[in-house]
Formats: structure tokens, sequence, C-alpha cells
């Protein structure tokens, strides 16, 4: 097969969509699509969702891509880039979820910091039984921190691995999570847009190396209800124009070392809490995991080494300093996720509050903390609407989209099954 270039974006469901484009093209540095792409839901239901210009003649956008970013696909003769998205006056798109993460970047280095981002995913594996009905990919052998042939019989996770490997992939660690078939991956701390590149890209080999062993690897946050949840942990710290790590606090790292950047972050993760889950944990199936005592980001908390505090801090200081926020599912779009919880932190910057006392409960029969999340989509949708200060930072045009789109989302899986929601999600998730 002749050489080729598959140019992609991730969009507002967080599906990767793209072209195949010759080689030809290769030397190019945009293609266009239908700007009203960011008006289709999961079942291919074509909405008038703000800024998709469905009822406007369904115009183009441009995906804009520098042509030094285009790298190795793991398909055969197949390179593969991401880019920008422009409208169709040649304006950067406000609906583009890769551009509200530049702008939060870029609102950062106007303070002279560079956000550096590390990302843990989780996922459960199904197969196609003999009837093509899904049921969970057998690795009843399967322990938390496992490997071996007994977590993954048909070794797709060592696939992966390879092509990771070979793609420049720089993969901090593969290894089974608390659930059966469920596990975890985790790529190494980058430059922020640059991480979450690599993560969705990351994100959509795995699925696609996946398939060709027969599994379904899904990112959804909820699929088996009797099981555990997924998340998707934003790592974050920043450089300062010397280099140093900013957040590094004197004497060491944890709580009782946090120097005012840190607690900045953790004020405004705080006060846009409620928000947040609005826009980084994003589907119907995001509320079965967001819950209390489930280890996912529920309570508005944060602590130090403790796994039931939404925002947990780093025991290692210096060069590895870090916050942890655990709410996000990879039923979000990475880029939006990433952007909201920065702009959260950016927010945090300016306001006065004092941080509530650090959480000394133990999260599953204790809670210092008295406010959580919504406990489903729309109650979230509403609080994200409230939020206009949040909703702004991310990008008003984004929100009002995002809104938009999930409420449809809460009356389309108003009514169905387990299996039913399950499925609506599986597939594109």
């Amino acid at each position: 097969m002749a050489e080729r270039l598959r140019a992609m974006f991730c969009d507002h469901l967080s599906i990767m969509r793209g072209k195949y484009l010759p080689a030809s093209k290769i030397r190019d540095d945009e293609t266009r699509f239908c700007r009203s792409t960011f008006g289709v839901h999961y079942d291919k239901d074509l909405l008038p969702a703000p800024g998709s210009m469905m009822l406007e003649g369904l115009p183009d956008m441009a995906l804009h891509w520098i042509h030094d970013e285009i790298r190795e696909g793991w398909e055969r003769d197949t390179k593969i880039v991401l880019g920008d998205l422009y409208d169709h006056n040649g304006q950067p798109l406000a609906l583009c979820p890769r551009g509200a993460l530049k702008r939060a970047v870029a609102a950062w280095g106007a303070r002279g910091l560079s956000p550096k981002v590390g990302i843990e995913l989780e996922a459960f594996a199904f197969i196609h039984n003999e009837d093509g009905a899904l049921v969970p990919y057998n690795s009843r052998g399967a322990v938390v921190y496992g490997t071996g042939p007994f977590t993954d019989p048909l070794g797709f996770n060592d696939q992966i691995w390879d092509m990771a490997d070979k793609l420049g992939f720089r993969l901090d660690m593969i290894t089974a999570e608390y659930d059966t078939p469920q596990f975890e991956y985790t790529l190494t701390f980058d430059d922020a847009v640059k991480a979450v590149d690599d993560i969705v890209l990351f994100r959509q080999m795995a699925r696609e190396i996946a398939l060709q062993a027969g599994v379904i690897l899904t990112f959804m946050p909820k699929p088996i209800p009797q099981a555990g949840g997924s998340g998707m942990h934003i790592n974050f710290s920043f450089v300062d124009e010397t280099g140093r790590n900013a957040v590094a606090g004197q004497g060491g790292g944890g709580p009782e070392h946090l120097n005012d950047l840190a607690k900045g972050c953790i004020s405004g993760l705080l006060t846009h809490h409620k928000a947040l889950a609005g826009l980084i944990a994003p589907t119907g199936t995001s509320y079965r995991r967001l819950a209390p005592a489930s280890l996912s980001g529920y309570w508005r908390n944060w602590g130090g080494d403790h796994r039931n505090v939404t925002t947990r801090i780093s025991a290692e200081g210096g060069a590895k300093a870090r916050l942890e926020h655990r709410m996000a599912d990879a039923s979000a779009n990475p880029y939006t996720a990433v952007a909201a919880v920065l702009q959260a932190a950016l927010l945090g910057q300016d306001q006065t509050a004092e941080l509530p006392p650090i959480e000394t409960g133990d999260g599953f029969e204790t809670t210092d903390a008295t406010e959580g999340t919504a406990t489903d989509l729309g109650a979230a949708i509403a609080d994200l609407a409230a939020d206009t200060a949040l909703c702004g930072a991310v990008g008003d045009l984004l929100t009002q989209n995002h809104i938009f789109m999930k409420s449809q989302e809460v009356e389309k899986t108003a009514d169905l099954d387990d299996a039913a929601l399950r499925d609506f999600y599986i597939y594109y998730v």
C-alpha cells in the first residue's frame, strides 16, 4: 500500500475523527471537515448545537497541522498527525478542544509558568461471545497490580506495549487494576499539549491494537455496574522560567510543604468542584462511578497521599512535586478536561479564600467533606452552566455546545437499561 496520512482531531464527545489523505498531501498543512460534526451525537443524531451551524448551511472548518508534528502511525504505511481547527473565515474555531488547552497553557504562560501534565487512564476489556453479545474479557486470574498471562491471556497488552515503544510513546506503566478485566495505562510527564496529544493517540492506538486481538477496550467510566469505575487522573505541575518545578515547596513534598502556588491551585479546584464534574465526568455512566466511597473524586476535598480525596498532594518533593486531580474519566475529551483543571487552578490564584482543613476521614466510613458533585449528569450540567467564571475561562461557545449536547444525552439515555446504556457508549469511548 502506498504511504498515506491520517489527519485527526478529538471532538466534543471525545471521539477521534479524521481522514486518510494520499502521500501527495503529506506536504500540505490542512484538510477540511464539516463544522456541524460538532452537532453529531453518539447515536448519529444531528442536532442544532451552539456553534455547529447545522441550520446555517453546515459550512466547512479546516484542520491545520504543523508538518514537523507528523509522526509514524500504527497502521501499515500510514503517518498520523493532530491539528487545530479553524472556522470558514480562517479564525481559530472556538469549539476546538485542543485550542481550549492551548489557551489554558498560554494563560499560565502569561504568569511565567509552563504546565506539565501526566495522565493515568483506566479501561475495561470486553469480547464478543459466540452469540455476538458483549461480555467481559476472561481474565479470571487477574489481581490488582497483576501482570502476566493470568491477567491477559491473549497478550493484547504486550502488543500495545510493543507498538507504543515503536512509536515513541513514553509509557510509565501498564498493569491490571482492582477490578477484572480492568487495566491501567500511564504515560510519563510532558508539556501539557504534548502530553495530551500523546494520550489521545495512545488511547486510539490501544483500542485499535486490542480490536485486532478481538478485544473491545473501553475507557468509559462504568461499563460493568457491579464493578468499580475507570478514571482519568490528571497529574500536573508547573515549570518556571528557570526550569524549576514551581509547585515544589521548601523542605520536601506533601501537604505540610505547600507553597502559595499549590494552595491557589487547590483553592480554585475546590471552588469550581461541582462545575468541573459537568465537563470532565460528562456521560450517563460517569455518575455511577462518581459517588462516595469510590476513590473517584466525588467529594469537595483535598489531602496528602490519600486515594479517597479529589485533589491529592504527592509526597514527592522537588522536581517530582505535583498535584493529582482524580475526578475526570476518559469519556471526557482529554484536551477539554486538562484545560478545565488548569483553568480552575488558575482562577484560584486570584482568590483569597482560606483552604478548608485537610481531609482526615478514611473516605469509606468517615469523611470530613460535606459537599460532593452532583449525582447525575443533568444536575452536573446545571452546575456547569451556573459557573460562568469557569465556562468563560474554558471557552463560552465550547461550554455552551457541551451543555446542549449533554442535555440531549440525558434525554437519550434516561430509559436505557444497563446493557443498552453500556452499548450507547462502548464503541466510541
